[in-house]
């Protein structure tokens, strides 16, 4: 990319962030794009052993003063005679009527995993895998550009996610496959084994940041004996995204050119009977044929070219 050159418009519900890993406490961030609906933030940590309360706060800005609106605050308290969450909302200055949940599904001294799932009219709250509560929105969702976590909490990884793009209609917590976080920066070119091959509802799922001056970036599968029967090619020459076989065969794939230099990407694979289906950035894309058995062949998937990659999950 030369100097000079304009990027094209993106639509926020594109731009993703990178996890981000052991922040230091009180931690305050941009949500990139946002809050929409269907989009998830997740939380793992530790509660510290003589924790007294700690806050997670989706903000409307991040001044100092005047204090922004808070759309969501999420509150635990420990040190009081029964333990329990509080969620309100700070609107021009002044708390509203809080909500509070007897009883935290956290305890202090043990890990957690909290996830905040934003539907259209309410965030739903689940802590290490099972619902704890839901908060009807009180602002905007629309409004909601900053996160802010505060209080006593040690906190490993911050993820941005997606909900499934396959699932229609879908607004519930994912189940077919877990949102794990790793250590940023695998290597790359990446290889991860596939024990027991592909089957219907797995997954695949990378996440990585487009280099400064890209030239291509791959997602092959590969069989026992070492062929590839498909390939994901996206080319930054001449921007294009594309299914290639082994034969030569190349297959456009007929969407926006979404991999950007020094952007954020996440490119998810949907096993399915018949083939792959593909999603870029939470965005279904079209689907290339394979069948079954070739499916459960498939014993290595490697992931090379221009990235940074922080994760691959399947």
């Amino acid at each position: 990319m030369s100097p000079g050159e304009n990027l094209d418009p993106i639509p926020d519900c594109f731009i993703l962030q990178p996890p981000v890993f052991h922040p230091v406490i009180p931690y305050v961030t941009t949500i990139f794009g946002g809050l929409h609906a269907g989009k998830m933030v997740m939380l793992q940590g530790v509660v510290p052993l003589r924790a007294h309360r700690f806050q997670v706060d989706f903000q409307c800005g991040c001044s100092l003063y005047p204090q922004p609106d808070i759309a969501i605050h999420f509150n635990p308290r420990f040190h009081t005679t029964k333990p329990h969450v509080i969620c309100n909302t700070l609107h021009s200055g002044r708390w509203q009527r809080e909500a509070r949940w007897p009883g935290v599904a956290l305890q202090r001294g043990a890990s957690f995993l909290i996830l905040f799932l934003f539907g259209n009219e309410e965030v739903k709250v689940s802590v290490n895998g099972r619902h704890f509560l839901h908060y009807r929105y009180r602002l905007p969702l629309s409004r909601v550009d900053t996160l802010g976590i505060f209080g006593d909490i040690l906190v490993k990884a911050v993820g941005f996610l997606n909900i499934s793009p396959f699932v229609e209609g879908s607004r519930e917590y994912p189940t077919g496959y877990p949102f794990l976080l790793q250590s940023p920066r695998l290597q790359v070119p990446c290889s991860r084994a596939l024990p027991q091959g592909l089957w219907p509802g797995q997954v695949i799922i990378v996440r990585g940041l487009v280099l400064q001056e890209p030239k291509e970036f791959t997602l092959s599968l590969r069989d026992e004996a070492s062929r590839t029967p498909v390939m994901l090619r996206a080319s930054f020459t001449d921007r294009t995204l594309a299914w290639v076989s082994p034969w030569g065969f190349k297959k456009l794939i007929s969407a926006p050119f979404l991999f950007y230099p020094q952007r954020f990407f996440e490119v998810l694979l949907l096993c399915q009977e018949g083939g792959l289906k593909l999603a870029l950035n939470g965005q279904p894309l079209g689907s290339t044929n394979l069948d079954q058995q070739t499916l459960e062949r498939l014993r290595e998937v490697r992931i090379s070219g221009s990235i940074q990659l922080y994760c691959v999950h399947y």
